[in-house]
């Protein structure tokens, strides 16, 4: 008898766990989101070409989500559906935070600038990368154009498009291609975070 209630109590737990609707039978996870409550959206994982597709088809069913916990995204692999899911963010005027112990980088950390107002937790990390090409079998780095190369324009226009002014945006996307090689991520020190207006 006692065998048959641990084995029904882990499949409850099993259920529980691994269901993806609510109990009002509502889908509540999205790619990478998962629904918290009528107001919370968490995120954990890299941003993908199914991400902006993921976020819209999650805003047609909650349309009250005010905030993205973010948990850990230190990329995308589709820098495209990044750049969309971002506007989609900055457009709807939803808040983004990092969780406590959570981390975002290079394009995660685009993402979470695009909050309406942004904050981090305690022991929250937020990443910087010089972003690279690849022509004719060399890399090249963001820091071998000239400043007014047309390369870093959708760079500085993506800053300003999301609230910083244009010399903020400038500031930030030199620190950016400048605190780190393409092959390392800076984490940006609290100083640096205020330095930038990174958090409001």
């Amino acid at each position: 008898m006692k065998r048959v209630t641990v084995v029904m109590a882990l499949s409850a737990l099993f259920a529980f766990f691994g269901c993806d609707k609510g109990d009002d039978g509502l889908k509540t996870k999205f790619g990478i989101f998962t629904v918290k409550d009528a107001e919370t959206v968490s995120m954990n994982g890299t941003i993908d070409k199914n991400s902006h597709k993921d976020f819209t088809d999650l805003l047609n069913q909650y349309q009250s989500i005010k905030r993205v916990e973010i948990q850990e995204c230190e990329g995308a692999s589709d820098t495209e559906s990044s750049r969309r899911l971002s506007f989609l963010v900055h457009g709807n005027k939803i808040n983004t935070h990092i969780l406590d112990n959570g981390s975002v980088a290079v394009e995660g950390t685009d993402f979470f600038l695009a909050g309406n107002k942004r904050t981090m937790g305690k022991n929250a990390k937020l990443g910087v990368q010089c972003w690279s090409i690849e022509s004719h079998g060399e890399i090249k780095p963001a820091t071998s154009f000239n400043l007014n190369h047309a390369n870093h324009k959708p760079y500085m226009n993506y800053y300003i498009q999301v609230g910083f002014s244009t010399q903020e945006a400038k500031g930030f996307y030199l620190f950016t291609i400048n605190a780190a090689n393409y092959k390392e991520i800076h984490w940006m020190t609290n100083k640096e975070i205020e330095q930038y207006h990174i958090l409001k």
